[in-house]
């Protein structure tokens, strides 16, 4: 992913240093149990160790690697060479049993697990800001939408609450997801054990700090676990679109009932002084359109031929840093977003009572009905009257009180009294336990 959208510390986990730094702490625990069977000496592991415990991978040791790669046309088999460089005759021991795929599934089951570790702790920081604001527009009313037209009152508290209660479903997602993923393999070549004991494999999973080992795996781990991991991450981006989204509206100028934060020295626009646009929503719905596309391509992973190829290499090698380092880098965007955004409840206000109090034909609807009209037929009573507010600019209250039919079953203080707007929020603190607890 280009520097403009990584993170350093999510940026890090992807790094050829961390990866090979991996792959050498997966050779020596395997190496390690393997001691413990008496299948290598113990004073080659401790010769081994003395050279690598600790060792930090720097540029030019990738730039090594990478240089022999170039022949030997392989990954592993360029590590390998050298880890003998570095080990001595004492690394021969290395890879013992093992496939390429015993070290590379593992490994990109350790930076998976770390990476959500960093992309759960997004998640909370957003959870935190939302909720933030939620409590403190808790009864801040506002007009609700639905088809983009006026319906009916909420607050913006409300519509946060939602957005949390979102969140927390994304919250468990990824924590099954990254669970699901945190799973590797040290089986051998069509994952049957012939070479290497199933105790090495208990014995890497174990010091690693994974998941567990895939129970019966091929030459690789089962793809549907990255699929099910990458879905994951597109369902976060899909999340943080709509609510973007929402945030895009609500800045429109016809709107401008929310703002995204705007800092001192900051333009708009290269022609247009006046503009304050939502870039930083319109980034997070460009960035939820490569999550999904990424887990598109992770589901296409799924069908490997037989024991195994390598049409998901390539996909894996592109998308497991790049989607992380994305939804990384989002979070934490939208988090900001959400804790600086500028509210404007005055605005809010100005836009609920637009309409002159159509928001409120329901609730006439509801008083003629409980007069005794039949449901059709007190919805045209109220619709003829909405009409006019549309069309002849009149008062919603006063066309009502003006409908002799309508007169007829309702008193104006009856109708006045259809006219509340407390009477939408009487449960907004029954939803808020819901979302939040008492």
């Amino acid at each position: 992913m280009i520097p403009r959208y990584t993170r350093a510390e999510m940026g890090r986990i992807w790094t050829g240093e961390r990866r090979y730094r991996i792959w050498l702490d997966v050779e020596l625990l395997a190496c390690e149990a393997m001691v413990k069977l008496g299948e290598v000496p113990a004073e080659d592991l401790a010769a081994l160790r003395r050279v690598f415990d600790g060792y930090q991978l720097t540029a030019a040791d990738v730039a090594r690697i990478e240089e022999i790669e170039k022949t030997v046309k392989h990954d592993v088999i360029a590590f390998l060479t050298w880890a003998e460089e570095k080990g001595g005759p004492q690394a021969r021991h290395l890879h013992k049993g093992m496939t390429s795929s015993d070290v590379l599934d593992t490994t990109l089951a350790v930076q998976l697990k770390e990476a959500n570790a960093l992309l759960l702790a997004g998640v909370d920081r957003v959870m935190a800001a939302v909720k933030k604001r939620a409590l403190e527009h808790r009864r801040t009313p506002m007009v609700g939408r639905s088809h983009g037209i006026h319906a009916e009152p909420v607050t913006f508290g409300l519509k946060l609450a939602g957005w949390y209660d979102a969140w927390a479903r994304r919250r468990a997602t990824l924590v099954a997801a990254g669970k699901t993923v945190a799973v590797g393999k040290i089986s051998g070549a069509v994952g049957t054990f012939a070479n290497v004991d199933p105790r090495v494999e208990a014995h890497v999973m174990e010091r690693l700090g994974l998941a567990g080992a895939e129970a019966a795996a091929t030459q690789v781990v089962n793809r549907d676990r990255h699929a099910e991991y990458f879905t994951a991450l597109a369902l976060c981006g899909a999340t943080l679109e709509q609510h973007a989204t929402e945030v895009r509206h609500l800045q429109r100028t016809e709107v401008r009932e929310a703002e995204e934060p705007f800092t001192a020295g900051q333009k708009g626009s290269s022609a247009m002084p006046h503009k304050r646009n939502p870039i930083l929503s319109e980034n997070l719905t460009g960035m939820a359109r490569l999550l999904r596309g990424w887990a598109v391509a992770a589901l296409e992973d799924v069908a490997l031929w037989h024991e195994r190829d390598i049409s998901h290499s390539s996909v894996e090698r592109v998308i497991a840093p790049d989607a992380t380092i994305v939804l990384d880098f989002s979070l934490n965007r939208f988090a900001g977003m959400i804790e600086n955004l500028r509210v404007y409840p005055d605005r809010m206000r100005e836009n609920l009572d637009l309409t002159g109090g159509l928001y409120e034909a329901q609730r006439v609807l509801l008083a003629l009905v409980g007069k005794g009209v039949a449901r059709q037929q007190a919805y045209v009573y109220v619709q003829r009257n909405a009409m006019k507010v549309w069309e002849e600019k009149v008062d919603f209250r006063t066309a009502l009180k003006a409908d002799p039919e309508i007169a007829k079953l309702l008193t104006e203080a009856e109708i006045d009294a259809c006219f509340a707007l407390e009477y939408h929020l009487k449960h907004v603190d029954t939803i808020f336990a819901r979302v939040f607890g008492a």
